[in-house]
């Protein structure tokens, strides 16, 4: 491929199982802390823009004068957009320039929060939900660009940090909506995600250069038409399952096209010269593994938030709820966030010991261990917040490892793509995770007057299935050549 602009680097000779990245000059600590400090803010609007509006949603069909059917496009749209915005923004990404994407991605989350902030139109609010859905991108994108931008001894830290961000974002998330939206509405959310996407936009166009290797070329429209039409035909049914039905005609069918738009997707990208989708770089071995521990990981992090607001808000009746507060119940999920983060460079210290594929296989074991707390414990609050919590380390160590994993057998110019995928991937794991868990605590219910609610049982069923997602994460993991960090 054609390198773009002074700015562009030849890329270094690839080493079997890893590719070495082209880097700028290093920039001094200082400058180093700003580019981590603004990428990570950005990093951490974005998710928080995909949380907040977990636990007030039951109040918003009232609030805006529409079903809740309705109101769940709010999520639905935000879904489906990301699944298709975040891998084609990566390959943009490497064509055109890291930074710019990233720009392109802050900035759509500053539209989205304003549009969502002054108006109480629904079909306007989906509109700038979609604008957020877009903005997810910048996660892999920001990852993408400090791999190469900050010193090789800092590398790993600071992809640990934004990694996590995906984590912390979503366990601060329920809280502070919570907090806010009880004394100021639920407009406030989208003011406060606006402003700190504004501030984190200007932060990188002031502070943030561009990375080199860009490699230019051609969009390829096809195959960016097919990854859409892919992904919206797998990710709606998903989506919808508690309303329509795993047996529903619905979510078979588009479930069945989806996949056949994906193979054909395969076919052509196979035959295109500039795909969208490497699909021979996507075949090897290690991202494959990679990507599948990720989607595990995706699976066990949502249901960790899934199962521990409404768990200790359900009665005390249920004989294992608490009777909480939904400024509680989100509080109880804060210290697996606030867990993630700090150990972020731990767990870059151990990607660099022992590999990023033993790290990743660690953060699975804790994962798991923390669900068999979870099944095993409740009868105090404490011991749930615990068994939370240690999910939420876990989930951290593992976040932090991929990446490295991604870039250790990635070519330079396509690291971004890469980081898209398996950003893709997590969000594909959390989607699973709401679909099956929706369905398992409908399923398993008990009945307090009128009310029917999740039973233990239920639970303890999705419980133990993330359990065991995370054993098999674990093994993935181990599949995985065990490659010491080369950043």
């Amino acid at each position: 491929m054609t390198e773009l602009s002074t700015q562009s680097a030849q890329p270094a000779a690839q080493v079997p199982g890893r590719a070495p990245t082209a880097r700028t000059a290093p920039p001094k600590n200082g400058r180093a802390n700003l580019h981590l400090l603004v990428v990570g803010a950005g990093a951490l609007m974005v998710s928080l823009s995909q949380s907040v509006l977990i636990p007030v949603l039951p109040s918003l069909p009232t609030t805006l004068h529409t079903s809740a059917s309705t109101v769940e496009w709010l999520l639905t749209s935000t879904l489906l957009v990301a699944a298709v915005a975040v891998p084609v923004m990566g390959r943009l990404a490497d064509m055109f320039g890291k930074r710019l994407l990233l720009l392109v991605a802050l900035g759509t989350l500053v539209v989205g929060s304003v549009l969502d902030a002054v108006t109480n139109n629904i079909p306007i609010v989906i509109v700038g939900r979609c604008f957020q859905g877009v903005s997810v991108a910048a996660v892999p994108l920001g990852i993408s660009l400090l791999t190469v931008l900050l010193p090789r001894e800092r590398v790993g830290a600071g992809i640990a940090t934004i990694s996590s961000m995906l984590g912390v974002g979503a366990a601060v998330g329920l809280p502070l909506s919570g907090l806010v939206a009880q004394h100021l509405g639920y407009h406030s959310l989208f003011w406060f995600i606006g402003a700190g996407g504004l501030l984190t936009f200007v932060g990188v166009l002031g502070l943030v250069p561009e990375a080199p290797n860009r490699s230019g070329g051609r969009v390829d429209v096809l195959g960016a038409v097919l990854l859409g039409l892919g992904l919206m035909a797998i990710m709606l049914p998903l989506a919808e399952t508690a309303s329509w039905g795993w047996g529903s005609g619905r979510v078979i069918g588009l479930l069945v096209a989806g996949a056949v738009v994906l193979v054909v997707l395969g076919w052509v990208e196979l035959r295109t010269r500039e795909p969208l989708v490497d699909i021979v770089a996507l075949r090897r071995r290690p991202l494959v593994l990679t990507n599948i521990a990720s989607m595990l990981f995706g699976f066990a992090l949502f249901a960790s938030l899934l199962g521990t607001a409404s768990y200790v808000q359900a009665p005390s009746e249920t004989g294992y709820g608490f009777g909480a507060s939904m400024l509680v119940g989100g509080l109880c999920v804060l210290p697996s966030g606030i867990g993630m983060l700090l150990l972020a460079p731990v767990s870059a210290r151990l990607v660099a010991w022992r590999g990023a594929g033993q790290t990743l296989a660690l953060g699975a074991i804790i994962v798991a261990a923390g669900w068999v707390v979870r099944i095993l414990v409740t009868g105090a609050l404490w011991e749930i917040i615990v068994g939370t919590t240690v999910v939420g380390i876990g989930t951290g160590v593992g976040y932090a490892a991929m990446p490295s994993l991604i870039n250790n057998f990635t070519p330079p110019a396509e690291i971004a793509a890469a980081n898209g995928l398996n950003t893709l991937f997590r969000a594909v794991g959390s989607s699973l995770a709401s679909a099956i868990g929706g369905s398992i605590l409908a399923a398993q219910v008990m009945h307090l007057g009128p009310a029917a609610l999740p039973s233990l049982t239920g639970y303890r069923i999705l419980f133990g299935i993330c359990a065991c997602a995370a054993v098999l994460a674990a093994l993935a993991a181990l599949a995985v050549p065990n490659r010491r960090a080369e950043v």
